[in-house]
């Protein structure tokens, strides 16, 4: 699968996906471009995780994960301290935990799920419709999630996240059934985009394949990190080579340790 980037959307092509993705890529060819496009995470749930939580650590970022327990049902807007989450119709919420179509064995997402179920085919008017929109406390530039039921149906289907309100980052695309069961062999995938051009205070993700059956949450990872720091170095071109998600992991000897939180709510 390769990921080819531009300052308003993320093309995705299909190839084989089978290792872990973490990309980076600007409008131009070139990597010199005045403002680095933000770095988009896409693998299976517990892999995309892990390199999600590799980079903000390797620059010293501030990284929370909270996975959702115990969450009340009902509501129009949760409250999980450091941020809250609603709907953006505003739509009461029912989590639950999710277990992964097709999966062998039988794997459920880390925590409990909202339901996101695409409204239109029109990437702004799902994202009215449908969109799950989260508030913080105080500013992130960093944000990734758990979604289960993808790729079932409904093709062309694809994944966004928006910062403040922005332009939407492609971060997923599905294009026939199963090509996205990444996990497990399951419906299941984590999605992720750190944009170090600045933080923000609301984060949106949602999806545009009308029809479907979506969910998302389980485990939330937020994170911030400083401007430049993610994007900046190495640059770009250095670390893409092709742009082919999956064709490098994010390991590294220079990676430094950041004290990161783990909250797990009950």
């Amino acid at each position: 699968m390769k990921l080819i980037k531009n300052a308003n959307f993320f093309s995705i092509a299909q190839t084989a996906l089978s290792v872990s993705v973490v990309t980076v890529g600007s409008l131009a060819v070139s990597s010199l471009s005045t403002q680095a496009a933000p770095v988009v995470f896409f693998d299976n749930m517990f892999t995309g995780a892990t390199d999600f939580d590799s980079i903000v650590n390797s620059v010293n970022g501030d990284l929370t994960i909270d996975t959702w327990t115990n969450l009340p049902q009902g509501q129009t807007m949760i409250d999980r301290g450091a941020y809250s989450f609603r709907k953006v119709n505003n739509a009461a919420m029912f989590p639950s935990v999710y277990t992964l179509f097709n999966s062998s064995p039988l794997t459920t997402t880390s925590g409990e799920t909202i339901n996101i179920n695409p409204s239109s085919t029109d990437v702004e008017a799902s994202r009215l419709g449908s969109a799950i929109e989260f508030t913080f406390d105080s500013p992130v530039n960093g944000f990734g999630l758990e979604v289960g039921d993808w790729a079932t149906c409904c093709q062309p289907s694809n994944l966004y996240i928006s910062f403040d309100g922005g332009t939407p980052i492609l971060v997923g695309e599905s294009l026939v059934f199963g090509d996205q069961f990444l996990t497990n062999g399951g419906a299941g995938v984590f999605v992720g985009a750190i944009d170090d051009s600045g933080t923000f205070s609301t984060v949106q993700f949602w999806g545009d394949g009308q029809g479907e059956f979506l969910v998302a949450g389980g485990e939330i990872r937020y994170a911030t990190v400083e401007e430049g720091s993610v994007t900046g170095v190495p640059e770009p071109a250095t670390v893409l080579g092709l742009l082919t998600i999956g064709a490098f992991g994010v390991g590294s000897s220079a990676l430094k340790k950041a004290n990161y939180k783990r909250n797990k709510k009950a």
